[in-house]
């Protein structure tokens, strides 16, 4: 084997070279500041269709009609029902639960709070509060609670694969 040592202008020479390509601006196409733009819009535009699920869910609650909101959950979702004694899981005990939901509170309705959204690439978390009101001996009733929606993007759609609803406790004493 011949072993041959590098001389310092050699090592020097590819040294320099190295330090150049890593250093080296990136092309405007590549600007950390354009990259960032880019993110910042998409995680924006998710917001928005976040936001644009939570006004569908609503929209689609009012409508006493378990079919119709079921369509907005995964095959696996998971629920936590306001009502619900315990944990719900896949759409025909989520369906179980509207059905008995809606039957349990007569003209109801939704309305969310605050809504605070994150986004991780396919998964979006959308926690916050929503208050129901439905009739009870002719009288509305309200029942504000606190939610966290968290969903999966499928095919272009956001479904909800779990979602967590419990009544807001009273003040401690």
């Amino acid at each position: 084997m011949i072993v041959r040592p590098f001389r310092l202008t050699e090592m020097l020479g590819t040294l320099l070279l190295a330090a150049t390509l890593t250093t080296a601006p990136p092309t405007a196409a590549q600007t950390p500041q354009t990259g960032q733009a880019a993110q910042k819009a998409q995680k924006g535009q998710a917001n928005k269709e976040i936001a644009g699920a939570a006004a569908k869910w609503t929209a689609i609650f009012v409508d006493d009609n378990p079919d119709a909101i079921l369509a907005l959950y995964d095959d696996g979702a998971v629920l936590w029902g306001t009502l619900s004694p315990k944990l719900l899981v896949g759409k025909k005990e989520v369906r179980g639960y509207f059905e008995r939901a809606y039957k349990a509170l007569p003209g109801h309705k939704v309305a969310f709070g605050e809504q605070v959204i994150r986004v991780y690439g396919d998964i979006a978390i959308n926690s916050g509060y929503y208050t129901f009101s439905y009739l009870k001996d002719g009288q509305t009733q309200s029942l504000p609670a606190r939610y966290t929606f968290v969903y999966r993007k499928r095919g272009g759609n956001w479904l909800i694969v779990d979602h967590h609803s419990s009544a807001v406790p009273p003040p401690p004493k």
